[in-house]
């Protein structure tokens, strides 16, 4: 037996997605959101999902790029902190202690510190009830060496990322392989 919830946001897990803009002055700003996820692999595309009075709204709107930082949990404090305060007011990078790098292919700042980033020009925007959906193109991942694997491939358990459950507002860390991909239901 099942019970009702009725219709909410609820999908399980969601990732933590730090979103690296520049605003209007050229401050790097960062915003933590978990409405996104890949959403083409050709070309290679995510989306985000952001309130108009955000912000990182009206950066990306204007500058036309975003990057997407995976913080490792070493950060979870950095990360919840960029999702309570606004950039309007303050400066995240001088508050956390993050280093805003530059990036070399979009208008917008990734964190040293993360271990993966996302760098994305926006291609779309699609107006959904109180979001808007914003698509981007991915032109370059950028990975921390420390890490990658043996392959030179990125490591989920080096990189250690945090997923974000939404009915409790909770943090939580990946957890063991479970198998296979593509080879455990073979078997049927």
């Amino acid at each position: 037996m099942h019970k009702s919830l009725g219709a909410k946001p609820v999908l399980f897990p969601l990732p933590v997605l730090m979103i690296g803009t520049y605003d209007l002055e050229g401050k790097p700003n960062l915003m933590n959101a978990a409405w996104g996820g890949i959403c083409s692999s050709q070309p290679p595309c995510v989306s985000i999902s952001i309130r108009p009075e955000r912000h990182t709204y009206t950066a990306i709107m204007e500058r036309k790029a975003f990057t997407i930082g995976i913080p490792s949990a070493d950060y979870i404090k950095q990360a919840d902190y960029v999702g309570i305060v606004s950039g309007k007011n303050t400066d995240k990078f001088a508050a956390t202690g993050l280093t805003s790098v530059k990036s070399e292919l979009v208008d917008a700042p990734y964190v040293l510190e993360f271990p993966v980033s996302l760098e994305c020009k926006l291609l779309h925007t699609l107006e959904l009830g109180v979001h808007t959906m914003m698509v981007g193109e991915i032109m370059d991942v950028k990975v921390a060496k420390s890490v990658l694997d043996e392959d030179g491939l990125p490591d989920i358990f080096r990189i250690n990322p945090m997923v974000y459950e939404t009915i409790r507002k909770a943090y939580h860390s990946v957890g063991p392989v479970l198998g296979k991909a593509f080879t455990m239901g073979k078997e049927f």
